[in-house]
């Protein structure tokens, strides 16, 4: 069985309500910190996705501890998906 450990820096670009689709950028240092750094960042996103209704919420996996969380219009309204990217 192999550990990973992951290291956490503040989101590196908020969430800006000006764009068109806001988007978080989150790393972790610790597996411990995924889940609630992610449900965070979703119930964040929740409210800016229920003003219009428009698309749902994408979280991506961009590698080991660091993920993008954002609106996306590929994803319907009131659904969450997850990616990981290549």
């Amino acid at each position: 069985m192999t550990t990973a450990t992951l290291e956490r820096r503040p989101a590196v670009s908020p969430v800006d309500e000006a764009a068109e689709f806001p988007s978080i950028d989150l790393e972790f240092s610790s597996a411990d910190e995924v889940h609630e750094g992610l449900d965070n960042a979703v119930a964040t996103l929740i409210e800016t996705a229920a003003k219009d209704a428009a698309c749902g919420i994408l979280v991506t996996r961009l590698h080991p501890g660091r993920y993008t969380v954002a609106l996306d219009e590929s994803v319907p309204f009131g659904e969450t998906y997850e990616n990981i990217a290549a």
